[in-house]
């Protein structure tokens, strides 16, 4: 048994508007492969909505209207619903999206099918540390949804990047760091201490970054200076942006990432084994990018197979730590042991109408 709680499909008519992988259209033919190696689920969404992934000219994926999104949903929803036993979807939102924005995120994540919310790392030039994100971030904290933090079309750590290539494997792994500390140090954890984030893409870099998170909050080598310290800012701030949220942090940086949980989405072992030094097995979840990615299923799996654990953390990779986060009960009484839980739980291949129903996650459930 293995949950997958990082892929993409899209509908047919993104497929026939935009430049795009053709397997993002092929929901059963996904199903099937990954059966074949036995991955059960895979949770779906689309870091661009009803948009498209590629930069194009003339094409803002923030300005989707309510009624594209809405159509959008619609068809994950009914996707999902095709085949219970193997989907699970999750929300597009802009967290800088207006109160109308949000309230329908709100009322489609509470529709059943879905079990997060995906959102950018950065979103037009600005990460989520800009306090315009809060309104977002007291929503996912109201309903209990995890937020899964996903590269967009066009990274800020990608400026300067013309060739898709680079913008894909680089300018995009480096937004997923930044975005995902920037969350930290924004504040939010302090503020909405319920939130639960899902770092894609291995989490980028966050694996060697904890002691720099840290020194970001003390930059001991400024003390002393004349002015007090370095300037928070190269330039004026932004007139919608928080107070210092560095600052008045009540925690070290790095001990906020025991909020987050990382998936296994990286062609690189050794990245693997850093994020697992780093934040043990209890924060990593097996995830693909598959769709649009091809042939990395089985690799992804023999990675997890080689990883120097025991077969209790391996499980809780495989599914066991995806079925506690997104409301998921286990095949059997192994993901429990030892545990306690909070309700009976719910057989795979039904929706949790606890995370539907807006409940919060307890520490209980998710230590």
């Amino acid at each position: 048994m293995t949950i997958d709680v990082h892929g993409h499909i899209s509908p047919p008519e993104s497929l026939r508007r935009f430049p795009m992988p053709p397997s993002l259209g092929d929901v059963t033919g996904m199903i099937e492969r990954k059966l074949a190696l036995g991955v059960r689920m895979t949770i779906v969404g689309s870091p661009v909505g009803a948009g498209a992934m590629v930069p194009l000219p003339g094409v803002d994926n923030y300005a989707q209207s309510d009624d594209e999104l809405r159509r959008f949903h619609d068809w994950i929803a009914a996707t999902v619903a095709a085949h219970p036993a193997h989907l699970r979807g999750l929300v597009y939102a802009n967290p800088f999206g207006d109160d109308r924005h949000l309230a329908g995120v709100a009322d489609t994540y509470r529709g059943g099918e879905f079990v997060g919310l995906i959102v950018n790392t950065s979103v037009n030039g600005r990460y989520l540390n800009d306090g315009r994100a809060d309104a977002f971030f007291a929503l996912a904290a109201e309903v209990g949804a995890p937020v899964v933090l996903h590269a967009p079309a066009a990274p800020v750590a990608g400026t300067g990047l013309s060739d898709l290539r680079l913008l894909e494997q680089l300018g995009r792994f480096g937004d997923v760091t930044i975005g995902v500390a920037c969350c930290l140090l924004g504040g939010w954890l302090d503020r909405y201490p319920g939130l639960r984030l899902v770092a894609t893409g291995g989490g980028g870099g966050l694996a060697l970054l904890t002691e720099r998170l840290d020194l970001i909050a003390s930059m001991p080598h400024w003390r002393g200076a004349p002015r007090g310290g370095p300037p928070p800012t190269a330039g004026p701030p932004s007139p919608a942006a928080a107070p210092d949220a560095v600052a008045g942090l009540r925690r070290r940086p790095s001990a906020y990432l025991e909020h987050v949980w990382f998936d296994t989405a990286t062609p690189s072992r050794a990245g693997l084994a850093a994020n697992l030094a780093a934040f043990g097995g209890r924060r990593l979840m097996f995830g693909t990018d598959s769709p649009p990615l091809l042939d990395v299923v089985e690799p992804g799996l023999a990675a997890i197979d080689a990883l120097p654990v025991d077969e209790a953390t391996r499980d809780d990779i495989r599914w066991g730590n995806a079925a506690r986060l997104f409301g998921l009960a286990a095949p059997d009484a192994r993901v429990d042991a030892g545990r306690p839980a909070s309700a009976a739980p719910t057989p795979v291949g039904a929706p949790d109408h606890r995370r539907a129903n807006g409940a919060a996650a307890t520490r209980e459930e998710y230590p």
